[in-house]
């Protein structure tokens, strides 16, 4: 069999301050329950970047709970406060965002995620979310007859929806430590084919603009 390559660790390198990935935001995407708040903000702390969560954000702004929010005016008008809320803070100094479940799937909120951010989707298994969902009962699309149903469905629907962003990091059982680091791995990868496509494209530039 083909020896498998080796992921090159880049978790132990220090992020400099003037660095594409110091200078950009970034967003957490997916699933409730796949430790986009806890590995977001380790995340942010290794980066030297400010931490939001969109949800926290949403309660200041509102003066009630997510769930309480969802109950008294429904899903749409939540989604409606949600991207503002997450426009006035992605759009401002660079900072690390973890967003709500539902935040990407919305058109208008990914759109400025997409144009704002590098986008990063912790993954995970429906039986790794909804193990961990369950010792939560404040997560509003779950507090139905049938959650478990409720969460494969979602899963259908939105996982197509979350593989647009420009990371994917697996976020299945483990230590968040170990999700941290593949973030940061993988976001040291990102910059480095980033800068490559915009070398190339001066380049090509470059070449049009040369008299024949």
């Amino acid at each position: 069999m083909p020896r498998r390559r080796k992921t090159k660790d880049h978790s132990n390198i220090k992020i400099a301050p003037d660095s594409y990935i110091a200078q950009n935001s970034i967003a957490m995407v997916g699933m409730m329950g796949v430790g986009k708040t806890t590995v977001g903000r380790r995340l942010a702390k290794k980066l030297g970047l400010p931490f939001y969560d969109s949800d926290d954000e949403i309660e200041k702004a509102s003066g009630r709970t997510v769930a309480g929010y969802f109950r008294d005016h429904g899903e749409q008008a939540f989604r409606d406060g949600e991207t503002k809320v997450i426009e006035r803070l992605i759009t401002g100094p660079p900072i690390l965002l973890a967003t709500g479940g539902g935040a990407y799937i919305n058109d208008a909120t990914r759109e400025i995620l997409s144009s704002n951010a590098t986008t990063i989707w912790l993954k995970a298994d429906f039986k790794t979310i909804m193990a961990r969902v369950s010792r939560n009962k404040k997560r509003p699309l779950l507090n139905v007859e049938d959650p478990a149903g409720t969460l494969k469905k979602l899963i259908d629907e939105r996982y197509p929806i979350y593989a647009e962003a420009d990371i994917t990091i697996n976020a299945n059982r483990g230590p968040h430590t170990r999700t941290v680091a593949a973030a940061q791995n993988a976001l040291i990868d990102y910059q480095k084919q980033t800068q490559t496509q915009t070398v190339i494209q001066i380049g090509a530039l470059e070449n049009e603009t040369k008299p024949i």
